[in-house]
């Protein structure tokens, strides 16, 4: 008897290739539905399921392999003589491969005229029940679930076997198929009744990292399939270990502010700009008239802090841009696209890191950030919603310049970046001095403004939270600092306004914080 292959998927890519190459290894195949159109238009043989079962696909399609000649096929041992005679007493042909993809419930899902009984419809019964039988028995049948497993597949039947490390992995991966689906209608049905939420992860391993932030920590690198960082293309250099990615995350987001590869951010126009980021905290960001102008603008900014730092730039690298890379020791760089001339420059620099990341991996990813704590995991949305600058309140007595206006916007933009207490100083669309993640605020004010130096002197400051006193106006106005922004909301902030009116400077409320911890 010539071995038997069932096919139904919805996804119907390489499905033609897959089935001309278990014809010609001997097989005979059997359908259903669409499939078995595809494959009849296709001019291949075929049986339809119906045909197989003797028994009509009913309730609209909803029963079509339920049926013990699918089943029984499926999951019969074949060293099992028990299990031989039962399918030879009911005249049961087995079942040697199993192919099928489910209905499409995720894609369903995700049209926002979705009604809830077009949901519904679209979760398939038949189709998980044939993989997990498929993969329960998969000494005896190969299970596919993925058009991506068909070439190896394909290469071992032209080998004469389908060995049973083969066979292990592909039932592994047919129940997390399953599994994901399950989650995916969970999720949904969750979300339409209202009731209390629950957090599934489903994500396969992207890498196996040397270590995590220290060398006597495990860690491993989980992403989301063709979305965010994960589907980057990683173009040279060594692994990226735990902290590459931690710092590629936040020079990603960052950069992201002024578009990225070519799209505007937020209904503001594009601007080429480049990021410098160190230990999760950019230390040196500009604009510029294009990449590496740009570039050469985060590197001046505070060249000793970019020493062994990790570089995001959100329009092409090209061999000017290149030069400036190779000007000092960096970890990795992130942008959407490398030119030939930039990638033979760079090669000299076997070491760095290059991340190719199309702008639709970053729209594919979800805008969820998750957080571990001890025993359980912390969920919010990003914070990547675009500022609402006609919101903006001048709170002083003396307007912002247009030029004030226009740095005060661009510290803001990237003040929500900088780990809380967050203080930023810029003039011209660069960076001058950042102050983080200290325990008061005066100290990340005095931590920037150390760092800009002389250069402060007619720059701006921002703020990720209020003033809780006037101290950091009075340090900011010592220092040259003609404007500041912040969020407002102190019981105290007439203290500082009031010291902004006697110094002279310009002061904007935004009425939004933007913590970073």
């Amino acid at each position: 008897m010539a071995p038997t292959a069932l096919l139904s998927v919805s996804n119907k890519e390489g499905l033609v290739p897959l089935a001309q190459g278990l014809l010609a290894a001997g097989y005979q195949l059997i359908s259903s539905g669409g499939t078995a159109a595809a494959l009849a238009e296709a001019g291949l043989p075929v049986t339809k399921v119906a045909q197989h079962t003797g028994a009509p696909e009913i309730l609209g399609g909803r029963v079509k392999t339920l049926h013990p000649r699918i089943h029984g096929g499926i999951l019969a041992k074949r060293a099992d003589a028990s299990h031989q005679a039962d399918l030879e007493a009911q005249g049961i042909p087995p079942i040697d491969v199993v192919v099928v993809n489910l209905y499409p419930f995720r894609e369903t899902i995700a049209r926002p005229d979705v009604t809830w009984d077009q949901a519904i419809e679209n979760i398939d019964i038949g189709g998980p029940a044939m993989v997990r039988a498929a993969a329960k028995n998969h000494a005896d049948v190969a299970v596919l679930t993925s058009p991506s497993q068909y070439p190896a597949f394909l290469e071992a039947l032209a080998a004469g076997a389908i060995g049973s490390e083969l066979r292990r992995q592909l039932a592994l991966e047919a129940f997390r198929h399953t599994a994901e689906y399950d989650t995916a209608i969970s999720g949904w049905l969750g979300a339409q009744l209202g009731g209390e939420p629950q957090l599934q992860l489903t994500l396969p391993a992207r890498q196996s990292l040397r270590y995590g932030e220290n060398p006597h920590q495990q860690a491993t690198w989980f992403a989301q399939p063709g979305a965010g960082l994960g589907a980057g293309t990683q173009l040279q250099g060594k692994e990226l270990s735990y902290n590459n990615i931690l710092d590629l995350e936040a020079a990603l987001a960052t950069v992201r502010e002024f578009g990225y590869g070519g799209e505007p951010a937020g209904g503001a126009p594009f601007q080429p700009a480049a990021v410098v980021v160190k230990h999760t905290n950019p230390c040196g960001v500009a604009t510029g008239s294009g990449s590496a102008h740009a570039l050469e603008r985060a590197l001046d900014a505070d060249r000793v802090s970019a020493f062994g730092g990790i570089v995001a730039i959100n329009g092409p690298v090209d061999a000017a841009t290149a030069g400036h890379l190779t000007s000092l020791f960096l970890e990795c760089v992130v942008a959407p696209v490398f030119e030939p001339a930039a990638r033979e420059l760079l090669a000299a620099k076997a070491n760095l890191r290059l991340l190719e990341l199309e702008p639709a991996a970053i729209a594919r990813a979800s805008r969820q950030q998750l957080r571990s704590v001890l025993g359980g995991v912390l969920v919010q949305d990003l914070d990547d919603q675009p500022a609402q600058e006609d919101a903006w309140e001048v709170v002083s007595r003396r307007q912002p310049t247009a030029q004030e206006r226009q740095d005060l916007a661009f510290a803001w933009r990237l003040v929500r970046h900088v780990r809380s207490n967050a203080i930023t100083v810029a003039r011209d669309g660069q960076s001058l001095g950042i102050g983080a993640g200290q325990m008061n605020r005066v100290g990340s004010a005095r931590i920037a403004l150390d760092t800009a130096g002389d250069k402060a002197r007619g720059a701006v400051l921002a703020s990720d939270g209020f003033f809780p006193f006037d101290d950091t106006v009075r340090l900011a106005a010592g220092a040259g600092i003609t404007a500041v922004i912040q969020p407002g909301g102190s019981v105290r902030d007439a203290e500082s306004i009031a010291a902004c009116d006697e110094l002279g400077l310009a002061m904007v409320v935004t009425g939004r914080r933007h913590f970073l911890h």
